[in-house]
């Protein structure tokens, strides 16, 4: 079951479907600390530990949503960052995105995408895929990420400094 320890990473830059997102996550019940990011960079500089924003907690579980279309960086070049990364590679990424392109659908999935989720048009149909998503993210196992070196260290089996 995801735990309160586990943040949601909301990757999107139209905010009526940040929104919708956020609002029936809540209502399937996630109580979970959800923070959202207008575009790639954004997100990056967060998991990356870049820039002057906020930055990732250490020895925490993150979830991305991540759109595709979005300003700055777009989400298949912010799904494949992530997962050239030791540490970031953990973080499950789902892909919430009005494209269904079946070439875009393979590429994110080769590249590492946990979930790809094309957006109904219809508005009650979106609500409801985001329900459903809810509901999947309530009985979901995430691990932690942890620090940027030394957890890469101990991942290979070498001590911790």
């Amino acid at each position: 079951m995801l735990t309160k320890e586990v943040v949601i990473i909301v990757a999107e830059d139209d905010e009526g479907h940040k929104s919708l997102i956020v609002k029936n996550l809540q209502r399937a019940g996630i109580t979970n600390e959800i923070i959202c990011f207008k575009n790639g960079q954004e997100t990056l500089d967060f998991l990356l530990l870049k820039g002057k924003g906020p930055h990732r907690a250490p020895d925490a579980g993150y979830i991305l949503l991540l759109d595709i279309r979005m300003p700055k960086v777009d989400g298949v070049e912010v799904l494949r960052q992530l997962k050239q990364d030791p540490e970031l590679t953990k973080i499950p990424v789902t892909m919430i995105t009005t494209t269904d392109d079946p070439r875009e659908v393979e590429e994110c999935h080769l590249l590492g995408c946990s979930n790809y989720i094309t957006k109904p048009v219809d508005y009650n149909k979106f609500i409801e895929v985001i329900r459903q998503l809810g509901l999947f993210l309530l009985v979901v196992e995430v691990p932690k990420i942890k620090g940027e070196f030394k957890a890469w260290k101990t991942s290979v089996g070498l001590p911790t400094v």
